[in-house]
């Protein structure tokens, strides 16, 4: 018993001494621990003293409580968020010492206007899960030493100047889930070792200068919901691999220069609601597969090469709300499906070659707010359902052939403000009101066929209005009322008359050119000077242009008078008498004289009157252009005169075609020179050249024309580089355009016009190869009580061939020369063996395709054998030998503006005799 007593004292003893000696160390630890604590605490707190970011008056032993500190249980700042931007001294990224934050888990400085680079430093900050630096002016590279954050979770350092390129070492981050580098100065290639990045999400390197192609290493990102690198440099195909990415969400890869077509993987992204390809260089078709992603919500293919038809599948994405395809080459109709997308709010396929009809199933898109079906061939009516569309405030459907009227429906969209109708076919009268609309409205109908009085309410609510190039009559009405918000007007070229009233002359814009409205009568009671004078000389220049000169000499005699009222209340009265006989006198003058031509007369009956937009244009500027009609100037020679090319004072260039001295004593050339202004100022056409004045003078005589810079279709055509260039779509759009000026002339002239001398060298085009009938000095007014008889004129090979035997001068003639034209367009070469031959059984049987210019390869696509085999159908018809049975230029600009109908043959085996309406001799 006392041995087991001895022995727990024993064993207590050495438990004790044990305890203590334990105790001891762990004691020490404890001290340590805290003293260390102590030491970082106040390393924190000395360094955000340092930084100047935050008060200084503030109590440092509470920093855990400032704005954007975040502390842990003892005290150690784990967070630092973005606060009150710096003073500009202060902004430097390195004044934060970064290395005293040693338990940070997360810094956010977003938008603090910081400058400088990202420290290295920033690598020994193992705890960090999240950084965010964006949108500051950081420079300089990314640092390495970012990879030794193993626990970074995202990067966000977009919206800086950061330079370089992206560290491969980054590929070691494996905890990583968003990286996003967007908006910097970025460049070389992108590393493939990111696809080391196993947890990556969010991947953004947009708008950066990165190089070279998308790695295929990326396809293995199986967790990536966003991938972003718009706007920079790549280039190659779209790798297959990303379709590997089940779980993508978006996928920006537009403005770069990715090539090849897209890869019909890209239908396993079944969770993808966005898809952003424009501005690329992808060419190929749109793979229906593309139509199996149910959930997309944005498709963006604008601005590539892609071509081939719009796939009626698009009509199963019914979560889509935006639809870009504009600047590409599809071709084919508009899929009807498309009316099936309910939840679509923005349609564009501007800019391809669309054609057939805007299918009425548009007309279903109840949220559809935007449609631009700009720059195609869509020909047809405007379907009236368009505008029940509740929700549509911009439609564009201008450059196309649609004809037809305005549908009445347009006064139904009550929220459309962004109108667009212009370069088309329409006919009518404009409806009234034509927008009823809450917002200030931007609205174009111009280069039309519009006719009838300008609506009084159109300028309610309009701020842009372009009516030009339309037919337009009657007065301007008057659109500037209380609460019009009308800043830009253009009513140019048009039939307009009556007076003017000056308020027009207060817009931002105003262009009334090429009118006819009668300037004498505009008179300003309170300023005694006409209305015409508060306007700027180029917004009226007409072949009547008012005489400006008039109002500075008013405007200074005003001026005069306001010192002299005494003097005017006397002489007053003589004034008005002086003036009243002045007045009867010029009346009688008028009534027994006939002015053949507007414009400034001299005793012995010369003319003279230029006009451009400068409205200052003086003989003086002609010679100086030319000096004196050089001949290096000369840019070719016609019958009677020769052209020239000249650059006036404005900067505009012109063509002038001046009668050779030698003619110009020739009564037959003089009767054709003013025969040429005569019918050149009477009418105007988008078709037609511009005639911009005229001189008359016994020694002088010359006309200025709207320059055309490629010359004339004659010129075209026998030029094997130009005629290259010249495809089948261009041939047709000229045909198309000669057609539609000559059925002006016929048809929609006061008196019918006949130009008598339609040629290819008299078809001039400008820079977007549009066509314009010119040289109209043989032309002739068709008077009803007139005879038609005249001498023979017009080019050998064009010439109709009734004319041979009889001088009657028909609208036929015009016709068959039309017909002459157009197959030479076609052929390449003058049709004249072609014509002879026409009743040979040998021609007739001869295949179309070997009658076109063997230097363009043959149409390919469905639209350009429909126009050919029209055109052709057409221009057959029109050489008919019997006048009467030769269709009329407004019927064959008809049948070129309408729709085409398939082709019941292969185009490879049509042939002539097909194209004649049971043979060219039962036919005529």
């Amino acid at each position: 018993m006392a041995y087991f007593v001895f022995s727990l004292l024993v064993l207590a003893l050495i438990f004790g001494i044990a305890s203590n000696v334990l105790f001891i160390p762990a004691v020490i630890a404890n001290r340590m621990t805290a003293s260390s604590s102590s030491s970082n605490k106040n390393q924190e707190q000395a360094a955000l003293l340092q930084s100047g970011w935050w008060n200084h008056d503030r109590n440092i032993s509470n920093h855990c409580n400032w704005t954007g500190i975040t502390c842990n249980e003892a005290g150690s700042i784990t967070k630092i968020s973005a606060l009150k931007t710096p003073p500009p001294e202060l902004q430097r990224f390195q004044n934060l010492k970064l290395t005293a934050f040693t338990n940070l888990v997360r810094i956010d400085l977003t938008g603090l206007g910081l400058t400088g680079i990202i420290p290295t430093e920033i690598g020994t900050l193992t705890k960090l899960s999240y950084i965010d630096l964006s949108y500051n002016s950081l420079q300089g590279k990314l640092p390495k030493a970012l990879s030794n954050l193993t626990q970074l979770e995202s990067l966000d350092v977009s919206n800086n100047h950061i330079e370089g390129t992206i560290p491969e070492e980054l590929g070691n981050l494996s905890n990583l889930e968003g990286l996003y580098l967007s908006n910097n100065l970025l460049n070389g290639t992108i590393p493939s070792t990111l696809v080391q990045l196993g947890n990556l999400t969010d991947l953004s390197l947009s708008s950066n200068q990165i190089e070279g192609p998308i790695p295929v290493e990326l396809g293995n990102l199986s967790n990536l919901r966003g991938l972003y690198f718009s706007k920079n440099s790549l280039i190659g195909s779209i790798p297959y691999t990303l379709g590997q990415l089940k779980n993508l969400v978006h996928l920006s890869l537009d403005s770069n220069r990715i090539e090849s077509s897209i890869p019909v993987e890209l239908r396993n992204l079944s969770n993808l609601r966005g898809l952003y390809l424009s501005n690329n260089s992808l060419t190929g078709s749109i793979p229906y597969t593309l139509c199996q992603l149910k959930n997309l919500v944005y498709l963006s293919l604008d601005s590539n090469q892609i071509e081939g038809r719009i796939p009626v599948e698009l009509g199963n994405l019914s979560n889509l709300e935006e639809l870009h395809l504009s600047n590409n080459s599809f071709t084919g109709s508009i899929p009807y499906t498309l009316g099936q997308l309910e939840s679509l709010v923005y349609l564009s396929i501007n800019s391809n070659q669309i054609e057939g009809l805007i299918p009425v199933e548009l007309g279903n898109l109840s949220n559809l707010e935007e449609l631009y079906l700009s720059n195609n061939n869509i020909s047809g009516v405007i379907p009236p359902n368009l505008f029940q569309m509740t929700e549509m405030h911009s439609l564009h459907l201008s450059s196309n052939q649609s004809y037809g009227s305005i549908p009445s429906e347009i006064v139904k969209a009550t929220r459309l403000w962004d109108l667009d109708l212009s370069h088309n076919n329409l006919i009518g009268s404009i409806p009234s009101p034509i927008l009823n609309c809450p917002f200030p409205t931007t609205m174009d109908l111009s280069y039309n066929l519009l006719s009838g009085s300008i609506p009084p309410q159109i300028g309610c609510c309009v701020v842009t209005l372009n009516l030009s190039h339309n037919f337009l009559k009657g007065e301007i009405p008057f659109i500037l009322g209380p609460n019009s918000v009308v800043d830009k007007l253009d009513l140019s070229y048009n039939n307009l008359t009556g007076t003017l009233y000056k308020e027009l002359a207060f817009l931002e814009y105003i262009n009334l050119s090429y009118n006819s409205f009668d300037f004498s009568r505009d008179l300003d009671f309170e300023s005694q000077s006409p209305n015409y004078c508060y306007f700027k000389e180029d917004s009226l220049i007409s072949y009547n242009t008012p005489d400006f000169t008039f109002c500075h000499s008013i405007h200074q005699t005003n001026h005069r008078t306001s010192k002299a009222k005494p003097f005017i209340l006397i002489s007053l009265p003589i004034i008005c008498f002086i003036i009243l006989v002045l007045l009867s006198t010029l009346y009688f003058t008028r009534c027994t004289s006939k002015i053949k031509f507007e414009g400034r007369s001299t005793k012995n009956g010369d003319l003279f009157s230029i006009w451009n937009y400068d409205g200052k244009i003086a003989f003086e500027d002609i010679i100086e252009a030319t000096e004196d009609f050089h001949i290096k100037h000369c840019i070719g020679t016609g019958a009677y005169g020769s052209v020239y090319r000249a650059q006036l004072p404005s900067g505009k260039i012109v063509a002038l075609k001046k009668l050779h001295q030698m003619e110009s004593q020739n009564p037959s050339f003089d009767k054709s020179f003013r025969n040429e202004v005569k019918v050149l100022t009477e009418i105007r056409h988008r078709n037609i050249v511009k005639l911009y004045g005229f001189c008359l003078h016994s020694r002088c005589m010359f006309l200025i024309y709207q320059y055309m810079e490629r010359g004339s279709l004659l010129y075209l055509i026998s030029n094997d580089v130009e005629a290259e260039g010249l495809n089948w779509s261009k041939r047709v759009n000229i045909i198309r355009g000669i057609a539609h000026a000559l059925s002006y002339m016929h048809h929609d002239c006061t008196q019918p016009i006949v130009h008598r001398d339609v040629t290819s060298s008299n078809v001039l085009l400008n820079s977007q190869l549009e066509a314009f009938v010119s040289d109209f000095g043989t032309a002739r007014l068709l008077a009803p009580d007139s005879s038609n008889q005249t001498i023979a004129v017009g080019t050998y090979g064009y010439v109709a061939p009734e004319l041979a035997y009889t001088l009657t001068v028909t609208e036929k003639c015009d016709v068959y020369s039309f017909g002459v034209v157009a197959l030479e367009t076609l052929m390449g070469r003058h049709p004249g063996e072609l014509i002879s031959s026409l009743s040979n059984l040998s021609t007739q049987n001869m295949l179309l395709k070997d009658l076109l210019d063997s230097r363009l390869p043959l149409p390919f696509s469905p639209k350009d054998e429909q126009d050919i085999v029209l055109v052709v159908t057409l221009a057959l018809a029109c050489l008919c030998s019997k006048p009467k049975s030769r269709p009329s230029m407004q019927h064959v600009a008809q049948e070129l503006s309408c729709s085409k109908q398939p082709l019941p043959l292969l185009f490879g085996e049509i042939t002539i005799i097909q194209l004649m309406p049971r043979g060219i001799s039962s036919f005529c």
